[in-house]
């Protein structure tokens, strides 16, 4: 395992040239809104032709939240879109351990296939509404604690308020 190093950008994440890129996705993996809206867009239908081929043999009733699997990043510039499922935010019940398992099992997935740059966006932040400080302090002790052989670990934000408050988090 290798130090792996974090690295903050406020951006789009399609934008962005790496091993892969991880997509918040929701669990049909069928495209949707948000981020997982414009990775199926920039990324072209390749992504969505096996986001089908894995719901036909693998999973039929959706993606579990917390887990993640791979697909071919299309038009993209990177080599595989890694498709997680975030939790929807609730005040009276602590869902941060499925949040963290996105970030895990992201970077298993990115071990598995030998990526060594990744790509996250602010996972649950938008429609599922986390907080964004709480999802930011989540993904970078998430980052920090894996063991992986990720080189580098690239949180995409949308906006300078994102980049803010996971600029404090990260240090």
């Amino acid at each position: 395992m290798t130090e792996t190093t974090i690295t903050l950008v406020q951006g789009d994440i399609t934008r962005e040239s790496v091993d892969a890129i991880v997509n918040a996705a929701n669990s049909s993996l069928l495209g949707g809104g948000g981020v997982d809206g414009a990775i199926h867009r920039r990324g072209g239908p390749a992504i969505l032709a096996e986001c089908r081929a894995l719901r036909a043999s693998r999973y039929g009733k959706g993606l579990p939240t917390g887990q993640a699997v791979a697909t071919t990043a299309g038009e993209l510039d990177a080599r595989w879109v890694i498709h997680t499922v975030g939790p929807v935010f609730s005040a009276s019940e602590d869902r941060s351990d499925l949040l963290a398992s996105c970030y895990r099992e992201s970077l298993k997935v990115a071990d598995e296939l030998g990526a060594r740059t990744v790509a996250f966006p602010a996972i649950s932040t938008g429609v599922y509404r986390w907080p964004m400080d709480d999802a930011a302090r989540i993904a970078v002790e998430t980052v920090r604690a894996a063991r992986t052989s990720v080189t580098e670990v690239r949180f995409v934000l949308f906006g300078e308020q994102a980049y803010e408050v996971f600029a404090a988090q990260a240090g």
